[in-house]
């Protein structure tokens, strides 16, 4: 049975950018470095953000971007301030998708190694929800 999300391990060029990212934009915790030690395929570092545990570990970065993506659930109060820590890291912002009203707003980034990740303030439930009544695009 499965008990929920173990980790999520991303493999990036620079250790230290991408620490920079995780720490800037969501406050990640960095709770291990491998340093000069190498216990799996490379150079590697730990992080917590909130609960979850993010692993890096340094190698050739995706050949291009996709859309697929990494979800991290933020409250609506704070979409400024976490599209201006994004835009301070320089990384580039993807234009939000078409989204019907009800189902929550987006911030869609990418890290130095194609990487995509946003930041979103709804929930399934919500979603579903909206779903329900019928899709009407908001402008």
């Amino acid at each position: 049975m499965i008990e929920g999300l173990s980790h999520m391990t991303f493999i990036v060029r620079d250790l230290d950018r991408m620490t920079k990212i995780l720490e800037s934009v969501f406050d990640a915790r960095e709770v291990y470095a491998s340093d000069a030690r190498q216990f799996s395929l490379s150079r590697e570092k730990f992080f917590l953000i909130g609960d979850i545990w993010v692993a890096i570990m340094e190698g050739e970065p995706l050949p291009e971007r996709s859309y697929n993506h990494i979800a991290f659930k933020i409250d609506d109060a704070d979409f400024d301030r976490y599209a201006e820590r994004v835009g301070k890291l320089g990384l580039e912002m993807r234009p939000p998708r078409p989204r019907v009203e009800g189902e929550g707003r987006s911030i869609y980034f990418y890290d130095d190694d194609n990487h995509m990740f946003e930041l979103h303030t709804g929930t399934l439930t919500e979603r579903l929800a909206r779903y329900a009544k019928g899709l009407e695009v908001a402008p």
